[in-house]
């Protein structure tokens, strides 16, 4: 299993950006499908972008042009750049990593973003 540790949440005014890491421990980051989910007090968590098979990128509708996730394998580092923020995107922001063979998944403690005024 690998240990996932989130960086860069905090508070920032509606309209303004933020951008999410997430280190992971394995060296054979490459071998994980990576993705950003997010909960909101009494919500389920949902799914808000993460890469698939074939490394291509799926997003929720609702952050779609405003959000971008990206990876840097050499550094085993997960983004999210978060652009044009809004009040509904206030959540805890989990890292999510699922290894391509064995299907094991693992979870970050999650990184805190509160978009308020």
């Amino acid at each position: 299993q690998v240990q996932l540790v989130e960086s860069g949440g905090g508070l920032v005014q509606p309209g303004g950006s933020l951008r999410l890491s997430c280190a992971a421990s394995a060296s054979t980051f490459g071998l994980y499908i990576m993705g950003w989910y997010r909960q909101a007090p009494g919500t389920e968590r949902e799914l808000v972008a993460e890469f698939v098979s074939g490394g291509s990128t799926n997003y929720a509708d609702s952050v779609k042009g405003r959000f971008t996730i990206s990876r840097d394998n050499a550094k085993t580092t997960l983004y999210l750049q978060m652009n044009s923020l809004k009040p509904e995107d206030t959540a805890v922001y989990h890292c999510h990593a699922r290894h391509i063979f064995s299907g094991v998944h693992s979870w970050g403690q999650g990184t805190q973003v509160t978009v308020s005024s």
